[in-house]
């Protein structure tokens, strides 16, 4: 591979014969790389300066095949976030689920404006019924042998968070709620472990979801972390000796919901007076003090606390080098962000398997980012979630 240090001068000195336009457009696609990223996070390597975002974190190596013949690529990889180089984009799984899922509506009649539009600009009119099924045929292999891969080890922290998109069915266009599942292993490694379509987040559905992924091998959940679903609590205690920690960040939403706008300043830093608190005992000592404050301005708010303290806290029992990734859903943020993106570009799916095609897609790739990057936690903290109290939950019979 090309010396990326050297000028392009020297290369082209030292490139020659039969390979040179190979050599050429490796090297020049590699320094197309680096100067992407030094636009993204606003800074060039080893330079010093107060609007850098992120540092570059070394490189992962991907063979690239031309026409030219194969092109060894280092793509950059960052501290925090993700990069991959654009002119690879049309090559992701995900881009050709999005292009499958787009033919499929255009060539069912199903198809929305936006996505006429699309098929226009994008040349696929021609495309038959029969090319559509062996496109999504190919694509659904690879989804459900990600989605449904068994899960080895031990996986003490869960985070489950829901979206919902929009999908014709039996004539109506309806909203689904796509649940996405993540979980950290003993190694603290961080990985998409599921995915699931349902109308309903009632109990139910949250107990076929979970018994799901325990049937594939999910076991070890200490801490299960979410938002405040509907019959998810008693679908976490059915199936897993767990903790429940009610998404921090959420909550504090629902909370500022009940007080005026001019009051949500006081209310939100009385709050924050729970959250710094260094100890499981202070913690909910100094949250027992401000919804006692609170009570005779924002009785609301005192009962909110009241009914939400144990759930809320849940994650000072655990280490706390833990707790800032714990107390919060703020893990599928992101990934949330990008299958509402993807998800938008068709604005109504097909149909479910469409919606599982596609988000898939999206979640098989940005499992690829995850494994590539550092830990999630630390190998060596994880050994102190055995020190944990073993106060959990007793899982309920399933028959209950």
């Amino acid at each position: 591979m090309a010396d990326h240090s050297m000028s392009f001068q020297d290369t082209l000195v030292q490139l020659g014969g039969e390979d040179f336009l190979r050599d050429l457009t490796e090297f020049m696609l590699n320094r197309i790389m680096e100067a992407d990223v030094a636009q993204r996070i606003n800074a060039e390597r080893h330079e010093r300066t107060d609007e850098r975002e992120t540092y570059r974190n070394g490189f992962r190596d991907r063979q690239f095949n031309t026409r030219l013949g194969t092109l060894d690529l280092r793509i950059p990889k960052l501290r925090e976030g993700t990069y991959f180089p654009p002119f690879l984009e049309a090559r992701r799984l995900s881009e050709k689920a999005l292009n499958a899922v787009i033919q499929e509506a255009w060539i069912n009649g199903v198809s929305t404006r936006k996505v006429d539009a699309l098929v226009q600009s994008m040349g696929m009119t021609g495309i038959s019924r029969s090319q559509v099924s062996a496109i999504c045929r190919g694509i659904d292999e690879r989804v459900q042998a990600f989605l449904q891969r068994p899960l080895e080890g031990e996986w003490p922290y869960l985070w489950l968070d829901a979206t919902y998109v929009k999908v014709r069915k039996d004539g109506r266009v309806v909203s689904v709620a796509v649940i996405i599942a993540c979980a950290v292993s003993l190694d603290g490694r961080r990985e998409i472990i599921g995915m699931g379509i349902g109308e309903s987040e009632a109990k139910p559905f949250w107990l076929s979801f979970l018994l799901g992924l325990k049937e594939r091998g999910l076991q070890g959940v200490k801490l299960v972390i979410s938002d405040s679903h509907s019959g998810l609590k008693a679908a976490i205690q059915q199936v897993f000796c767990a903790s429940w920690q009610r998404c921090r960040v959420h909550f504090m939403r629902n909370v500022l919901g009940k007080v005026n706008r001019t009051s949500q300043s006081v209310v939100r830093a009385a709050l924050q007076q729970v959250f710094v608190q260094s100890d499981e005992k202070s913690a909910h000592a100094t949250w027992r003090e401000v919804a006692h404050q609170l009570e005779k301005r924002f009785p609301a708010v005192t009962q909110m606390m009241d009914e939400a303290e144990a759930d809320v806290l849940a994650y000072f029992s655990f280490p706390k080098s833990h707790r800032v990734k714990l107390h919060s859903t703020n893990t599928l943020e992101r990934l949330n962000k990008e299958v509402k993106r993807r998800a938008d570009v068709v604005g109504i799916f097909p149909n479910e398997e469409s919606i599982m095609r596609l988000l898939g897609a999206v979640l098989a790739e940005q499992n690829e980012e995850w494994l590539l990057q550092n830990r999630y936690l630390p190998q060596q903290s994880m050994a102190e979630i055995n020190r944990v109290s073993d106060e959990v939950i007793e899982a309920l019979p399933l028959s209950a």
